[in-house]
């Protein structure tokens, strides 16, 4: 039987967590992954251009904080409004990035956030209105790294 060594120990741990944890760290979402959750969102149903707008910078110098904002040309009245709004990204480890959800007293359907993008990629928010029609914009967004990458 063969007993190892503190260091050799420490060594072959760390090769154990690292074999485990970096495959998942890596895997970046594919485009088939984000159309997926849109489907999902969406619940099958096409979503047309158009009433929606997505404001972020073409060219992001830090992937870390990307600030965007979303709205949603609607009156908002208890029979027209906009009932939530999903922004996926087709490049993180995650596509579905944010929701939001409004009802008649929201007053008007705009949010702002930031968020990070792992590299250059296409944003995309998606609407559900109460009328169950969605409504879409898409942003390609590049993230550089240190302002000289693309």
């Amino acid at each position: 039987m063969k007993f190892y060594t503190r260091r050799e120990s420490l060594v072959l741990g760390g090769a154990a967590v690292a074999a485990l944890t970096l495959p998942g760290v890596a895997a970046f979402a594919k485009s088939e992954d984000a159309q997926a959750t849109m489907a999902k969102f969406t619940g099958g149903k096409t979503a047309s251009e158009g009433k929606i707008e997505l404001k972020m910078p073409e060219i992001a110098e830090n992937g870390n904080t990307v600030p965007l904002t979303i709205s949603v040309d609607s009156p908002m009245t208890k029979d027209d409004y906009v009932k939530r709004v999903i922004v996926i990204s087709e490049g993180n480890p995650r596509p579905e990035v944010a929701t939001f959800n409004f009802t008649p007293r929201s007053g008007i359907a705009e949010a702002s956030t930031r968020m990070r993008l792992a590299k250059t990629q296409n944003v995309v928010a998606v609407a559900e209105m109460s009328d169950g029609s969605f409504r879409m914009v898409k942003r390609q967004v590049k993230v550089t790294i240190g302002g000289c990458g693309g």
